[in-house]
């Protein structure tokens, strides 16, 4: 009997050190991935700095499966967004910049930017409303892009931590601001679900009729960034059809079939198969550049594209209430400078933008869907980037 009570404590004991032993490798484990996931994001003190008399910072959420996006408040840039792969190795997908400083040395690249007040071009860059005409600041050949030379990308926002896993920011363009009329308070808030979703909600008031096409322009890589170029990826784009642009980039006004072009990814196309094709549209924007016109085009939310990389596993899902969507391959990324995240290099076509949004040049072109915001109506618009393994 005496025997027996020894050998049942004593299965005890290692009953308790095995368990103690296992809750040990776990917390092991998870602070191992935690650790892991703080080295792959910048320091928040080479964000943290003083631009225009207002501070800089950079701001993590997080979600219930260890993902994590990093989004700066100058430009309301998104820095890192951090998913697991296909083995359950954390990555980062989207391209950055060490520093707050490289942002604002950068020229022509918005990497991950919030893109205001007019994303994409306006031709000629003019536009008008009610007979009175507005001129705008030429930065890109005679074209206005990106809301211009100090476009929302290049403002520092007032920044909120709502929660976790929540992040608004809330800028103030006064009237005549590069041109544009009327003052335009904008909030857009980020928010990470729980199903791997960075969602994003643009809205905006006006005290006199303007105009208005918000996006975002964060470059992915879903190999990794950093990790080759974006040819792989596999691209399904919910668009029978496209517009067509001049030698300025500026769409013509014609919404041509994709079919029978490079331009069909109705169905799931590698994105390097055809990008080389000898077509005059892939000449003039030295491959994809170019704004698609989804098949469901009103305000009701929908999916707009899949994409995916053959290499890590990881899936991108863009869904939208927007009735475009720009498919931009990296085609002007030059990559020279080693300011990337890590020390890396971003060359040709490395990355990748699904910038949704209303038509490029809306504002002289009628027959596409309206830009014009005036007073007492407010903009409100959502995008979601969904990530998830491709089965």
């Amino acid at each position: 009997m005496k025997t027996n009570l020894v050998l049942f404590l004593a299965a005890g004991i290692l009953s308790l050190s095995a368990c103690d032993s296992s809750q040990t490798a776990s917390t092991t484990s998870d602070s191992t991935s935690t650790d892991s996931i703080s080295n792959m994001i910048p320091s928040k003190a080479n964000y943290q700095d003083t631009i225009d008399g207002k501070q800089t910072d950079l701001f993590i959420l997080k979600n219930s499966n260890n993902m994590q996006v990093a989004i700066t408040n100058y430009g309301g840039r998104v820095v890192s967004i951090i998913v697991p792969d296909k083995d359950g190795k954390m990555t980062d997908v989207a391209l950055g910049y060490e520093k707050v400083s490289n942002y604002q040395n950068e020229e022509g690249v918005y990497f991950g930017a919030l893109i205001g007040r007019y994303g994409n071009r306006i031709g000629d860059a003019k536009f008008k409303i009610d007979g009175a005409e507005y001129k705008l600041a030429a930065n890109n050949g005679p074209a206005a892009l990106h809301g211009g030379p100090t476009g929302f990308h290049t403002r520092v926002w007032d920044a909120k931590m709502l929660n976790d896993y929540t992040l608004e920011l809330t800028y103030v363009s006064k009237d005549g601001e590069e041109g544009y009329p009327g003052n335009l308070t904008t909030t857009v808030v980020y928010s990470l679900t729980d199903d791997n979703g960075l969602k994003i909600d643009y809205t905006a008031t006006t005290d006199k009729a303007t105009v208005v096409n918000l996006t975002n322009h964060t470059y992915f890589n879903l190999n990794g960034e950093g990790n080759g170029d974006i040819n792989n990826h596999i691209l399904k784009i919910n668009a029978a059809k496209y517009t067509p642009v001049d030698a300025a980039l500026i769409p013509t006004g014609e919404l041509k079939d994709v079919a029978g072009t490079p331009f069909d990814f109705t169905k799931a196309t590698v994105v390097g198969e055809r990008v080389e094709a000898k077509d005059e549209q892939l000449k003039l924007g030295k491959g994809y550049d170019h704004n698609f016109v989804l098949t469901n085009a009103d305000t009701a939310m929908k999916q707009a594209a899949v994409i995916s990389s053959p290499v890590t596993g990881i899936s991108m899902e863009v869904l939208t209430t927007e009735p475009g969507i720009q498919f931009y391959g990296g085609n002007f990324m030059e990559g020279v400078d080693k300011f990337g995240k890590g020390g890396k290099a971003y060359p040709f076509r490395t990355g990748f933008c699904l910038e949704t949004q209303h038509f490029p040049d809306s504002p002289n072109k009628p027959a596409f869907p309206t830009t014009t915001l005036k007073p007492g109506e407010t903009y409100k618009t959502t995008t979601i980037y969904k990530f998830a393994i491709q089965q």
